[in-house]
């Protein structure tokens, strides 16, 4: 048992060894500003605009779940226009970056891991390096900054389109006006709702882009090794997103 507890200790500090020089590296690749700022364009919109059908679906029901819910759990209890406060409370602070992160997660994180895999295992990455490309730069440093700057503006559409879409079940279905539900809106509001949901969201899209990139150029095995890349980078961008998610909760709120 002693053995089996230091190999995995080993095992663990060659992980973070060789995270560290990762992250060094991606740094270093920030200098070579002839290659990845025109790449970034790209990425930007194949993880941001192309994620947003997804995105806005997802919100769009919590913001109608979220309506009736509450209204089935105050009713008869508080003044019914707190369904406003819970849906933009909600959306704002939690479930808008939340499900749109682990959304996010499994459409960004599976791509780019897929991605640079496959790349990996016929020997594309190792092409680049021969032509003197660094695929830090290539390849990591535009999906990164891509994630990092797109998701919060979709987590901003997400939580836009939940209040929406919330405000329009309370007028549906809960018979709430519009001056009910806008003052639950602004009920306890505090500027710290809306910038704490986008910063939070921003490090789940560095999470996710990084966590793809390095699982995607780990890859070893041909396709039953990028099958495997794929899910590892899903299943661990999961569990960072609910890890961050307390992490930030404890310490800005």
């Amino acid at each position: 048992m002693i053995s089996t507890i230091g190999s995995k200790t080993v095992e663990v500090v060659r992980a973070a060894g060789r995270f560290g020089h990762f992250v060094g590296d991606l740094a270093r690749a920030t200098a070579d500003v002839g290659t990845w700022p025109r790449l970034t364009v790209v990425q930007m919109r194949r993880i941001g605009v192309d994620s947003l059908p997804v995105a806005l679906f997802i919100a769009a029901f919590t913001g109608i779940v979220l309506a009736l819910q509450a209204s089935y759990t105050f009713t008869g209890t508080v003044p019914l226009y707190i369904v406003g406060t819970v849906v933009g409370k909600t959306m704002m602070l939690e479930l808008g970056p939340v499900l749109t992160g682990l959304a996010l997660g499994g459409r960004v994180g599976a791509s780019v891991a897929a991605e640079l895999g496959t790349m990996k295992v016929t020997e594309q990455v190792d092409a680049l390096e021969t032509l003197a490309y660094d695929p830090h730069s290539y390849l990591v440093l535009p999906r990164v900054i891509a994630g990092t700057t797109m998701v919060p503006i979709v987590v901003a559409l997400g939580i836009a389109t939940g209040l929406l879409t919330g405000w329009l079940a309370s007028l549906v279905l809960l018979d709430l006006s519009t001056a009910e539900f806008v003052k639950g809106l602004k009920f306890l509001y505090r500027f710290k709702d809306t910038w704490f949901g986008l910063f939070k969201s921003a490090t789940f899209g560095f999470t996710i882009t990084l966590v793809g990139c390095i699982v995607g150029l780990a890859t070893r095995g041909g396709a039953e090794g990028v099958g495997r890349s794929t899910t590892r980078a899903v299943v661990y961008s999961a569990m960072l997103i609910l890890v961050l998610d307390a992490f930030w909760a404890m310490i800005l709120l």
